[in-house]
């Protein structure tokens, strides 16, 4: 019997695939993943680009003394801040503006969280036309109002009044702000309410006790919107305030330009001053911003 001595050579393995990087379990491939980091960070260069200049436009003028063309604010001065605030009455204009503001933004939330609870939770038999008059308002411009508004303002003697700028801001960001909050309340499960219910609760404590609590990013969103849009406002300022001591940030920078010349440098100052406050308050709830209005728009 003959034996034939056969070498045996193991299967070579196979070589990695090279075409493809590692990829953590379980996570999904995008499709930026793919595209060169240039195509991703040039485009996103550019736009931060058309974005920061205007505002070191801002900051030039606001800075540098008056006459200077210099493309760096150096020396620094703040003449321009001291001219706007004391000489052209920006503290005051400043004091209104935060009134008008904080007054807004409260009568706002508390308006539209009764009213978004109630869309929220009730069926009527107008709730379909009801929903749909409060998203039609919102095409309706605030100019074309402006002449009635006038009048109910004139008859109610409140022309000249801070008021008055207080209560037709309201008016125009509560179809959107019920919006926001009753879908923000659907979102809560209505068992938790009735929880508390069995436990003793009316409907207003358990409101209070159980929902409120979870409606904080969506009342800051709706509130943080109502403040900013009123702190802007422009044309029921300049309409129904006709004195001085009266007037907002908005008019009065208006007020900076005239049909013969335009003092850049005051009107820069200004514009700043304006920012700052509307700056602050979004770097502070830039969170429950974002939170807010997604949660608020899931369901309508």
């Amino acid at each position: 019997m003959i034996t034939k001595d056969i070498d045996t050579v193991a299967p070579a393995a196979p070589a990695p695939v090279a075409d493809e990087p590692p990829r953590r379990p379980g996570k999904r491939r995008r499709a930026w993943d793919e595209a060169p980091r240039w195509q991703i960070y040039v485009p996103l260069g550019i736009y931060l680009i058309f974005t920061l200049i205007p505002f070191y436009w801002i900051l030039l003028f606001a800075l540098r003394k008056p006459g200077s063309t210099s493309l760096v604010p150096w020396p620094v001065t703040f003449e321009h801040f001291e001219k706007v605030w004391n000489e052209r009455s920006f503290g005051t204009y400043f004091e209104n503006s935060v009134y008008v503001g904080v007054a807004t933004l409260f009568m706002t939330t508390l308006v539209a969280l009764a009213g978004g609870y109630a869309l929220a939770r009730f069926d009527f038999k107008i709730k379909r036309a009801f929903m749909l008059a409060l998203l039609c308002s919102q095409f309706v411009p605030g100019a074309l109002l402006l002449v009635p508004l006038f009048q109910i303002f004139a008859e109610l003697q409140m022309i000249n009044s801070l008021g008055s700028v207080i209560i037709a801001e309201t008016v125009f960001q509560l179809p959107l702000s019920m919006i926001l909050i009753s879908g923000f309340i659907r979102n809560v499960p209505y068992s938790l309410e009735e929880a508390a219910w069995v436990d003793g609760c009316n409907r207003f404590t358990g409101f209070r006790v159980v929902v409120l609590p979870l409606l904080r990013p969506g009342l800051i969103a709706v509130g943080s919107f109502a403040f900013v849009h009123s702190w802007n406002q422009f044309l029921f300022a300049l309409m129904f305030l006709s004195n001085q001591d009266k007037q907002t940030i908005p008019v009065g920078l208006n007020s900076l330009m005239s049909a013969d010349s335009v003092d850049l440098g005051a009107l820069a100052a200004g514009g700043i001053i304006a920012a700052v406050p509307v700056v602050i308050v979004f770097a502070f709830i830039q969170k429950w911003l974002i939170t807010g209005f997604s949660a608020g728009a899931v369901k309508g």
